[in-house]
């Protein structure tokens, strides 16, 4: 198990004073590479379950083509249960600083297994990867030697604890805010106002902080950072190569230091960190795919096979999937977020593909507590990390169940599709949006058995996976040709809608002003919806793709943000904001519990319509049990301006907070301000949302 002080980056849990057995065999924990500065050397361990031969191989960077030392284990001396391992002296290495294994086993692909002594393989539990100036995927994937073409591991450095400084994590609660960016595609771009060397790294988003505080939101969910194939051409990081190593194309420098700097200096902020993670397949792909590692190293152990040993189970839809019922496996997940909480300082985690965490070593789906999620809950709940879960697979779709506990959120696809298709004007879906409007409590139930919370809903209306905010109000098409699938990939159910023009191109005024206001209706809808709202980097200033909505593999200015359009749409970045700041100043709206009695649900009179034909609906919360004060909603999707009779109405008064009909400034007032409303009577504008406020009834003891 590996455990490592905040900020040394180095692994400790070796005993401090010589020791015979230590210095003769080595010792099987903790996995991976070990300095031990006590010693002047090196400890050496990897889990193999069937390989009958293993060589450790070390290299200096200049010629990582011929090492300049290797060691041939010795299972009698180097070898404990599963675990080869061995003690080197530093002086030994001849300077190397780069090391590799090549394994060997049984040659028999029928019972699972792919061992290849002619493949050079990288330590699953390195730190740091180098790739070779002649790395090549496509020579990975070919039968032969790959000396001098794949990946290897960075030998730990003796470099000195990372400076924290009076360090310290936020917590956030009822005002978390998440915003989803990919590392790269946030600063990329010359207009993003980054130095060229910082464009694109941990480094930049550290430049871009001024910002993201005076937008207001609370996490930083990052695309996936751990190092991915840069070969295989998945420009959102989902092909992970490595599970500990910081990818190191997103670094100007060192990239362990630099993505540490990058925490503290969000966390210096009151931002969180959270980290968008892929432990339900790797970068080997299938049977076709490269050999860098778990394949040559283990393969029975680390995949799941069909039962003839010849083909990869595809669950995750990437080529293979991880068996996670694996003891090996589990710990390697375990290791790895036990790694990036207490060396990096992460905040969370954001799991794709969770579903696979429940299926047993035979790819069945295990729905009665399975371990790897019952031992990731536990970890979460002893170190103080969130865990949020993309609760399916390419088979399963366990959104609400299988994620039990306090620990885990759960991503609310059902939320993203109701309040399209309301946004959107389909018929029937008024009672829908009360739903997802009052926290989904149909999939997070708070019964006596299952106790969920409303906060473990992760509301969203867009993902980095499908349309942008803007795209989703101006195409009814996929337009992905630039993929090189012929516009066969990406999902053809957007439940989008063009407003009657299709993309930017000679689109009408009329159409413009109707898109803007309908993506300030999404952010108003989302950011008033119990449970915990995240949004796309890009959005909040109506970043385009051009109608693609599958671009993994656009590298360039279809997916780098346009920092340009923030200037042309600075009302709808104030819109949304004020609407972050709407929300912190009303904790009623995010509650740890559903708002059972403080809502009171309407429609344009004192009735609720849920008629197919309906496309209105109106509701008071009460704020008082929360401190708060009180908030009325009215929400017209259809076509034609309504006039709605606030129900509620006092001497107490009400005042606009929202109208997204209104141009700006007056479609959201500044914080702490509004405009009073005169008449109980009030025209909300087609396709608009519009919040009023009155001071709530005070709880006295």
């Amino acid at each position: 198990m590996i455990r490592r002080a905040p900020g040394s980056g180095e692994r400790t849990g070796l005993p401090p004073s010589p020791d015979r057995w230590l210095e003769s065999d080595g010792s099987p924990s903790p996995l991976g590479v070990t300095w031990a500065e006590a010693y002047q050397a090196f400890n050496f361990a990897l889990y193999s379950r069937y390989a009958t031969d293993v060589h450790l191989l070390c290299y200096r960077p200049e010629d990582p083509l011929h090492p300049v030392f290797s060691y041939r284990f010795d299972h009698r001396r180097n070898k404990t249960g599963r675990i080869w391992h061995c003690w080197i002296p530093a002086a030994a290495l001849g300077g190397a600083s780069l090391y590799a294994y090549r394994v060997d086993g049984p040659a028999n692909r029928p019972a699972g297994h792919y061992f290849d002594p002619q493949k050079i393989l990288i330590d699953p539990y390195a730190t740091e990867v180098f790739f070779p100036p002649h790395f090549s995927r496509a020579a990975c994937a070919r039968p032969g030697p790959t000396d001098g073409r794949a990946p290897l591991g960075v030998l730990p450095s003796t470099r000195p604890p990372f400076d924290w400084g009076a360090h310290s994590r936020p917590r956030r609660t009822y005002d978390t805010v998440i915003y989803e960016l990919h590392v790269k595609g946030f600063t990329a771009r010359p207009n993003s106002g980054v130095a060229p060397e910082r464009r694109g790294t941990f480094a930049g988003l550290v430049d871009k902080l001024p910002y993201l505080r005076t937008l207001g939101v609370t996490v930083v969910e990052l695309l996936p950072v751990q190092q991915f194939d840069p070969d295989e051409g998945n420009y959102w990081g989902y092909m992970t190569l490595n599970f500990f190593a910081p990818h190191r194309d997103y670094a100007a420098g060192d990239p362990m230091d630099e993505f540490r700097e990058m925490v503290k200096a969000f966390h210096g902020a009151g931002i969180e960190v959270w980290l968008d993670v892929v432990y339900n397949h790797t970068s080997e792909f299938d049977a076709t795919g490269p050999t860098y590692c778990y394949r040559g190293v283990d393969n029975r152990t680390y995949y799941l096979m069909t039962p003839d040993g010849r083909r990869y189970r595809n669950d995750t839809g990437c080529g293979n999937t991880l068996r996670c019922g694996a003891p090996a496996v589990r710990q390697l997940v375990l290791d790895s977020l036990r790694y990036w909480s207490e060396t990096m300082q992460v905040d969370g985690f954001r799991f794709d593909l969770a579903s696979i965490f429940s299926r047993n070593g035979d790819g069945t789906l295990n729905l009665n507590d399975p371990p790897l999620i019952s031992e990731i809950s536990a970890f979460a709940g002893h170190a103080d990390r969130r865990l949020i879960a993309e609760a399916w697979d390419v088979d399963s779709y366990q959104l609400g169940r299988a994620f039990p506990g306090f620990t885990w959120l759960q991503w609310n696809g059902q939320a993203r599709d109701d309040l399209r298709s309301f946004v959107r004007g389909d018929p029937g879906k008024v009672g829908n949006l009360m739903t997802r409007l009052y926290g989904s409590d149909d999939l997070f139930p708070d019964t006596l058995a299952e106790a969920y919370r409303p906060y473990q809903s992760v509301n969203f209306v867009t993902s980095h996976d499908g349309f942008s905010l803007y795209d989703l109000v101006s195409y009814n098409e996929k337009h992905n040709a630039a993929n090189g699938h012929h516009n066969a990939d990406g999902s053809d159910d957007n439940l989008s809608w063009n407003g009657g023009w299709e993309g930017d191109d000679g689109a009408p005024d009329a159409v413009l002003a109707l898109r803007r206001r309908q993506v300030k209706a999404f952010c108003a809808l989302l950011l008033l919806a119990n449970g915990v709202p995240m949004f796309v980097a890009g959005d909040e200033f109506m970043n385009t793709q051009r109608g693609n909505n599958n671009p993994y593999n656009q590298d360039n200015e279809i997916t780098w943000l346009d920092w340009d359009l923030l200037e042309r749409n600075r009302d709808v970045f104030r819109f949304f904001k004020h609407m972050i700041a709407l929300r912190k100043a009303h904790p009623s709206l995010c509650r740890s519990r559903f708002w059972r009695d403080d809502v009171r649900w309407y429609g344009i009179g004192a009735h609720t319509d849920l008629s197919p034909e309906s496309h209105t609906l109106a509701y008071a919360l009460h704020g008082a049990s929360e401190g708060d004060d009180d908030l009325y909603v009215m929400v017209n999707s259809g076509a034609m301006d309504v006039h709605f009779t606030i129900q509620e109405w006092d001497a107490r008064g009400w005042q606009r907070l929202v109208d997204t009909g209104r141009p700006s400034p007056e479609d959201i007032a500044e914080p702490g301000s509004g405009w009073p409303v005169h008449s109980a009577l009030y025209l909300v504008p087609s396709r608009s949302v519009v919040v009023l406020r009155r001071p709530g009834i005070r709880v006295t003891a």
